[in-house]
């Protein structure tokens, strides 16, 4: 089977297919505020309607207790054709975005994508607006590919066995997905390896696997103290003020080698090889340059004692506070001690911490410091495990071999310091592992406002999941091959 005319129908729709990826980009899909539901549900439809027009057999699947109390969960399947042999294939996405906020930082409406034109020196020819890169423009990049196997060969899937799962909660902490997966343990499980594409490229031309990406631990702490706001002439020097009280303790979570403090906290990280940071630094990462891309300068680049950038962003656990809320915040002068405060705090984990214990025991530690005439809320906003792969599997060599394709470049092996919880739930529940095949840049803004994509990234996307139908079918008749001559 060849992958050329897929390709070439890539290559002659692809306006086509960027016009695409810029309607579902208008769909405001932000899954953590309520106000966004309907959006959120619309972009599930958009999506399964792009799958059924591909050949895909859709269904939009509720989650939540009581059921539809969630955001749909699009599941699509192909059965391969009658010759396949190669592998059952889940096609991971999630199609919620993030708040666009802050709105005013944006160049140019958040849910009205644009296309803007390459600088010389920098960004490429892309398009502005959110969830570009994270995760649409990516999830696109297969889409597409399967709508080219179809259109350009009549086979749906290019006969490839796939089942296909989009999640619209993935920026709200897949708060459904664990309970889902478990509810369809038989069907899920039914697949032999998960592809995913959500994660990075080590710069632009410069493909990469990712093998490896963090967890999460996700917390929200409230420190509580009087029943009312405070003016602070009266009672300040008399009463707790709970900003003062919660910055002092959250201040003690960090060491002078910048080491989180919990205790136990690195019990059950895995060391990393000398193989593995020797590999690294032969990468070349200009971490300089990455530190100017973001207007710091090269003596910003602090972290934990005695490892390098690479490895503190690939294979250390970390500690950050998210948002911190208290008092008063709007315009001019308010002289308050306020009631309570909040802080969202985080942990970024490695192979093979646990989020849950992780939680635990941070909640234990804000225990002992509780401040005196205070009280805590705690809430555990979940999160996922971390998630290393194996690097030596037929199933990974299938996902290198298409990607060179595409890239003309053997993808480099790489470590992500972001999360995808679904990861490690796979590898949890039903054993499979995961193979990302994420065309994304460091300075795609992910997250942030004026996030893009470019189209240079998403050109090589398609056409590397367009080739992976070929090196799948390719792996199927090597396995064959293999077995007949034993």
């Amino acid at each position: 089977m060849s992958s050329s005319k897929a390709v070439d129908w890539l290559n002659a729709h692809e306006r086509e297919g960027v016009e695409r990826l810029m309607a579902w980009l208008r769909i405001p899909s932000v899954s953590t505020d309520p106000a966004f539901a309907g959006d959120v549900r619309r972009a599930a439809e958009w999506a399964g309607d792009h799958l059924r027009e591909s050949g895909f057999e859709v269904s939009l699947e509720e989650t939540g207790e009581p059921s539809g109390s969630g955001h749909p969960i699009v599941l699509a399947t192909c059965p391969g054709s009658e010759d396949y042999q190669g592998p059952h294939v889940l096609f991971y996405g999630h199609y919620d975005v993030q708040p666009p906020d802050p709105v005013e930082r944006w160049e140019s409406p958040p849910f009205e994508p644009i296309i803007k034109p390459g600088i010389e020196g920098g960004p490429g020819e892309r398009i502005v607006a959110r969830g570009a890169c994270d995760d649409k423009g990516q999830v696109m990049m297969f889409l597409e590919a399967m709508r080219a196997w179809k259109e350009a060969t009549g086979t749906p899937g290019g006969g490839v066995r796939w089942t296909v799962l989009l999640e619209g909660e993935e920026e709200s902490g897949s708060v459904n997905l664990e309970r889902y997966i478990e509810h369809n343990r038989d069907r899920l499980g039914a697949c032999d390896v998960c592809v995913i594409s959500d994660t990075g490229m080590l710069g632009r031309g410069r493909p990469a696997i990712t093998y490896g990406v963090r967890g999460l631990a996700y917390t929200e702490v409230i420190l509580h103290a009087a029943d009312q706001d405070l003016h602070s002439g009266l009672w300040g020097g008399r009463a707790p003020n709970p900003i003062n009280e919660l910055t002092k303790v959250l201040a003690q979570l960090w060491d002078q080698d910048r080491r989180v403090t919990l205790p136990g906290f690195y019990d059950d990280v895995r060391d990393l090889t000398e193989g593995e940071r020797a590999e690294w630094r032969s990468l070349n990462i200009d971490h300089d340059a990455a530190l100017r891309s973001i207007g710091l300068p090269p003596e910003a680049g602090v972290g934990e004692r005695g490892f390098t950038p690479t490895e503190r962003e690939w294979g250390r656990p970390t500690c950050d506070i998210n948002g911190i809320i208290g008092g008063y915040t709007g315009a001019g002068a308010k002289t308050v001690i306020p009631s309570h405060a909040t802080a969202k705090v985080s942990f970024r984990l490695v192979a093979d911490q646990d989020p849950a214990r992780i939680t635990r025991s941070f909640f234990d530690w804000l225990d002992e410091r509780t401040p005196p005439g205070c009280r805590w809320e705690m809430i555990d906003h979940s999160g996922g495990p971390p998630a290393t792969v194996a690097t030596d599997s037929e199933a990974l060599r299938a996902a290198a071999d298409a990607m060179e394709r595409a890239c003309a470049m053997r993808p480099a092996m790489i470590k992500s310091g972001g999360s995808i919880p679904v990861a490690g739930m796979l590898k949890d529940k039903l054993g499979l592992e995961t193979i990302f095949m994420g065309f994304g840049l460091e300075d795609d803004r992910v997250h942030s406002p004026n996030e893009k994509f470019e189209l240079d990234c998403f050109r090589m996307g398609a056409r590397s999941h367009a080739y992976l139908v070929e090196t799948l079918h390719e792996l199927g008749r090597d396995s064959s091959s293999s077995s007949t001559s034993t």
